[in-house]
């Protein structure tokens, strides 16, 4: 199992996978591989790649929340977020943290899973997005996740607070620079990953996965080898066995080309499949 994460790591920075990347993925589908996208993209939002890539299957969107089948273009487990406990967690930690309010989006219920955001979460918020007027009616239907940031201090330091605040009533992950998610209580990537492996019959041990930020962290180290992208944030190299080129050099293609390209007499590789992913 190839599992890769998108932004960030499968698409280059133009939102895009490159013709190396299609061309790697198909060399590890011939060997016998199969691809898994796992992404924090809900479902909604990661249809248009997985359809520009032909991608059949199982992907585990949402940060590990959802299950959706590519291939029927069908939903086929979502965790709900209670809302309501999200809401005091980030009302809590903007006390805490004090200094300027957070600002804050939410990614509403499937199947829609449109990003709805207040004045001051984006500086070029795009067309498909909502705007809310208040809190009150950010948070008035239900959501899945929600989105903070705070333009002052490090994610770091909020992702931590929050996580410390909501302990076991929700999830708190940092899943791009400058965006700290709260998702429903026990989601990660990992979690979402078993969830299909549990479905398709796959193992850690028979999994190389990819990321580039600290929500893959439970990504890598479920798998049997972990791969960080060139670009990829402090937190994520140190837990993962070798890093890669940057997305935007196709490091995922140049690891899975190194792996499953046919092994010529000589050369001292070891072909894919004797022993390429080992467990830790």
């Amino acid at each position: 199992m190839v599992a890769t994460d998108l932004d960030g790591t499968l698409l280059r920075g133009d939102l895009t996978v490159s013709a190396r990347s299609r061309a790697a993925l198909a060399l590890a589908a011939a060997a016998g591989a199969r691809h898994m996208v796992v992404t924090g993209r809900p479902a909604a939002s990661c249809r248009p790649f997985l359809a520009a890539m032909g991608y059949r299957g199982l992907a585990v969107c949402g940060q590990g929340a959802q299950l959706y089948d590519a291939s029927a273009d069908r939903l086929l487990e979502s965790v709900p977020l209670d809302r309501e406990v999200a809401r005091s967690v980030v009302e809590r930690t903007e006390r805490e943290l004090g200094r300027s309010p957070l600002a804050l989006a939410v990614v509403t219920a499937a199947p829609e899973n449109r990003l709805v955001f207040l004045p001051g979460f984006a500086d070029r918020p795009r067309p498909e997005w909502g705007r809310a007027a208040d809190r009150a009616e950010l948070f008035a239907g239900p959501v899945e996740k929600v989105l903070m940031r705070h333009r002052e201090l490090p994610d770091e330091l909020v992702a931590a607070t929050a996580a410390r605040i909501g302990g076991s009533r929700v999830s708190v992950t940092h899943s791009d620079r400058g965006v700290i998610e709260v998702l429903p209580a026990g989601t990660t990537k990992a979690a979402g990953l078993q969830r299909a492996a549990d479905r398709l019959g796959f193992t850690p041990s028979e999994t190389i996965a990819f990321g580039d930020m600290p929500n893959d962290v439970p990504l890598l180290t479920w798998a049997g080898y972990g791969v960080a992208m060139g670009n990829a944030h402090p937190r994520l190299r140190a837990v993962a066995h070798e890093v890669a080129p940057r997305n935007d050099d196709d490091g995922v293609a140049v690891v899975l080309e190194r792996l499953f390209a046919p092994a010529r007499p000589g050369d001292g590789r070891t072909p894919a499949g004797d022993g390429a992913c080992v467990g830790r």
